[in-house]
């Protein structure tokens, strides 16, 4: 998956850079905003959302495995004068970061959705270490297996994957204006909170 991901950002090819979800701007500053805390941003992309959340108080770590996505979020984040702990790494192996655990806010926009079964598990070990008690992982998915997503998102797979340390609090389809892969793949948001 890494390998696509670089294609797709060497051609520009970046989607998912576009917009920022309705979901995320309501965590961040709506009517029932979250207090700012620590958030963790898996699959970073560019950084914009990552720095829309610095720029409201939040401490954000973003983890990227591209390095053309990286720089680039890097160079977002200084235009916009805000700090965030930037790692290029896997999302499969979160403890070789060694990040401090506690973070209240963890969000993902399309990086889980690309991840098979095994690399599920090993996401899950990752976020339920780095989680606080009480932290929203807020995740958008394709519900629906099209290439390159090898299977697709439900409540079923996240409680096998995250275990039962975690709750649904609400689920939704993306709605219709997304990009086309959003589209045809059901697209779908879940925000879980910990147990």
């Amino acid at each position: 998956m890494s390998l696509l991901y670089r294609l797709m950002y060497r051609l520009g090819v970046t989607p998912w850079d576009r917009v920022l979800p309705a979901e995320l701007s309501d965590i961040v500053t709506g009517p029932g905003a979250l207090p700012p805390g620590r958030a963790l941003d898996l699959g970073s992309g560019q950084g914009a959302k990552a720095v829309f959340m610095a720029e409201h108080g939040w401490r954000v770590t973003a983890v990227e495995n591209v390095p053309r996505a990286l720089g680039e979020a890097r160079r977002r984040a200084a235009q916009a004068g805000v700090e965030i702990d930037f790692r290029q790494g896997d999302v499969t192996r979160l403890a070789e970061l060694e990040l401090k655990p506690g973070y209240s806010l963890v969000f993902d926009f399309g990086c889980y959705h690309g991840l098979n079964r095994k690399q599920r598990d090993a996401y899950g070990v990752g976020v339920n270490a780095l989680a606080g008690p009480g932290a929203t992982l807020l995740l958008m998915g394709f519900t629906r297996a099209m290439p390159p997503v090898p299977v697709g998102v439900s409540e079923q797979d996240l409680a096998a994957h995250l275990g039962s340390e975690w709750k649904l609090g609400w689920t939704h389809p993306v709605a219709s204006g997304g990009t086309s892969a959003m589209n045809r793949a059901a697209a779908a948001w879940f925000c879980l909170i910990r147990r």
